[in-house]
């Protein structure tokens, strides 16, 4: 799996690079009134209007102050069978990487910090451990809070 990998606090994040649209510098966000705090704002992206993510917030992280490392990673995903174009907040946009697919395992049961259900697998680069989200499961329970 080639990824992109973001930092969020002090974990290593692996984004799917086929994915990935574009990387931008932070830009004005339009808050959204009774949003949720997972997707609770707007952005415009080359005319589009395009949700704006914090992963932080489902894996249940403190929200960090936007800074010269912030960057917006728009994503195509899908949502119920359809693409959809989302933007993902990150700390910091770390490189590309190769993630051998042997090096990839499933997110153990006890010793994580958050919901197993968001964590598609936990791979290995090195010495590190880089968590591989489940974004369709994340936007899906973000989308049922949010109507919640």
């Amino acid at each position: 799996m080639q990824a992109l990998t973001i930092g969020l606090q002090d974990e290593l994040i692996a984004l799917e690079a086929v994915r990935v649209r574009e990387i931008l510098d932070p830009v004005p966000i339009t808050a959204v009134p009774h949003a949720g705090e997972f997707v609770g704002g707007l952005i415009n992206v080359r005319g589009n209007v395009v949700p704006l993510a914090d992963l932080r917030v489902m894996f249940g992280m403190e929200r960090a102050a936007m800074n010269g490392d912030t960057r917006i990673v728009v994503m195509e995903i899908d949502i119920d069978d359809e693409p959809v174009m989302v933007g993902v907040l990150a700390e910091k946009v770390r490189d590309v990487a190769d993630i051998e697919a042997g090096s990839i395992e499933d997110a153990p049961k006890v010793g994580m910090r958050w919901p197993a259900e968001f964590v598609r697998g936990i791979g290995r680069r090195g010495e590190d451990f880089i968590i591989i989200p489940d974004l369709e499961r994340i936007f899906a329970a973000g989308t049922e809070q949010a109507a919640a």
